[in-house]
């Protein structure tokens, strides 16, 4: 009998990855550093824009509904699109879709800072998160591809989480420095040369571009359509909470309407379609499942925390919008110092035990908030709270996207990333909604400091209950898997594929 393999931290590649000795000799140093340079646009322009929220308002003559929109947007269509483009990078090609990707973002950017009315600096928007619904899951697939085991797979998403926090810390400083210094329009026109230098490293970097064989029928069209539509509006329904309350008419019917596409969606994908948009079995795989359910916690707190934090310093403190940014710096290094020690306990411990370890930190962090009051300062009360939850959150980055891609066949990891993408943009939009909805009834009418404080901590001590339960996930559905288990995945990915080149005639 074969001796069963080991699930050792970063490098599992147990569940058929695909043999690494067909595949071509890759480069593998200007494919990291495209996609740390691809990862670091997209978390720049998730929180680059927010800080010039009221001056954009301003200028543009947006009304206080109105200016969500310039967040709503991108939203929309990042969320909406995710699934879309991760299919499209394994039938079309990673790298060619990352380059269609990245087109278009800098283009979108380049429009939205030369805009000049809401409805047009909302439709670029929208634009920069289409061409981010693109370029996401196929630098992820890319990176996945290109670093299927062993220790360069561990620095390799060390790297990319490292990237992940920096360009969100990047981007609340530039955008306070910018909108203060620069105006609001170069919060936009930022983009377009960090475009021009990825573009560079992805068209002279990235040789090997698989795409998966394509059936007889064609892409999934119908498949595309309703799970666009049933994502769209899921992501409208949650952001709109703010001014349409779960219980209302709008909300629920949103909502139902987006649970009918999405079921139909399920339906299609299991009886008509013979090159699915998403293989529903990939969803029985438990390291997808249990990742992408950790992953959705966490980004619910990762929403709805980093945006608590931010108003209390403006609206309690009374920070600027400069001061705010210089004091998210240390968030970032601790993300990059918890991703680095993640490399490290990769070698000793199993990804399990790393979202466990981290989601307890992180936990821990956050709880410390429970405790402000309106006569706090910075280094007394954010600080420590604010180290401790970035180290954790840095422990988790990096073992949640490897556990979610590592088993998966090498025609899927687009969508697999995309599946990824999608779990976090949902869980922040969902995170952001409900308590922010909880927050804003323990703040009351009276938004005086000490109302707004508390409502605050409130939504701050929920992130740490999200989180404990983000942990049992991990201690339950990603508990290490015994031999038989790993048998069983083998199996079932084997008899996967075989019916799948019988169907394609490839046989």
């Amino acid at each position: 009998m074969a001796a069963p393999r080991t699930t050792n931290a970063l490098h599992d590649t147990s569940e058929a990855a695909g043999p690494p000795t067909s595949a071509p000799r890759v480069r593998t140093a200007p494919v990291l550093a495209t996609v740390a340079m691809v990862q670091f646009l997209v978390t720049v322009d998730l929180s680059i824009v927010n800080i010039a929220l009221p001056r954009i308002g301003d200028r543009l003559g947006f009304t206080p509904v109105g200016l969500t929109w310039v967040i709503n947007a991108y939203a929309l269509a990042f969320g909406g699109l995710l699934l879309l483009g991760g299919k499209a990078a394994d039938r079309y090609g990673r790298k060619r879709v990352l380059m269609f990707g990245l087109g278009l973002f800098g283009l979108a950017s380049l429009a939205g800072g030369l805009a000049t009315s809401p409805v047009a600096l909302v439709a670029s928007r929208a634009a920069q998160g289409a061409g981010a619904a693109a370029l996401a899951p196929a630098a992820l697939a890319l990176l996945t591809s290109t670093f299927p085991t062993g220790p360069a797979r561990a620095r390799a998403f060390g790297v990319w989480s490292a990237v992940n926090a920096s360009g969100g810390a990047f981007g609340v400083v530039a955008g306070g420095l910018l909108t203060q210094y620069a105006g609001w329009r170069w919060v936009m026109f930022v983009n377009v040369p960090l475009v021009a230098v990825a573009l560079g490293f992805a068209g002279r970097g990235i040789v090997h571009d698989h795409r998966s064989a394509r059936s007889a029928g064609g892409p999934d069209l119908l498949g595309a359509a309703l799970v666009t539509a049933g994502m769209s509006l899921l992501v409208l329904g949650v952001v709109r909470t703010d001014r349409h309350p779960w219980s209302s008419t709008t909300t629920v019917a949103t909502l139902a309407a987006a649970v009918a596409l999405l079921a139909s969606f399920v339906v299609v994908e299991r009886t008509t379609t013979r090159d699915p948009l998403l293989r529903l079995g990939l969803l029985t795989n438990r390291a997808v499942a249990g990742a992408n359910a950790f992953n959705l916690l966490l980004g619910a707190v990762m929403g709805s925390g980093f945006y608590f934090v931010v108003l209390y310093l403006q609206r309690v403190l009374d920070t600027g919008p400069a001061k705010t940014g210089t004091e998210s710096l240390p968030f970032a290094f601790g993300v990059v110092a918890g991703s680095m020690l993640a490399v490290k306990l990769s070698h000793r411990f199993a990804p399990s035990v790393l979202l466990v370890a981290g989601g307890l930190v992180t936990a821990l962090g956050y709880s410390g908030y429970a405790f402000l009051d309106a006569d706090e300062s910075f280094a007394h009360g954010i600080l420590a709270p604010l180290v401790l939850s970035s180290v954790g959150y840095g422990l988790c980055l990096a073992p949640v996207v490897s556990v979610a891609t590592a088993g998966v066949a090498a025609q899927e990891t687009g969508i697999a990333s995309a599946l990824l993408n999608s779990s976090r943009q949902i869980g922040a939009a969902l995170g952001l909604a409900a308590l922010g909805t909880a927050a804003y009834h323990r703040t009351g009418h009276v938004a005086t400091p000490a109302a707004l404080t508390r409502g605050y901590a409130l939504g701050l001590t929920l992130d740490a209950a999200l989180l404990v339960a983000a942990v049992v996930v991990a201690l339950t559905v990603l508990r290490q898997p015994t031999a038989a288990d790993i048998r069983a995945t083998d199996d079932r990915m084997n008899t996967t594929e075989d019916t799948e080149l019988e169907g394609r005639g490839l046989s």
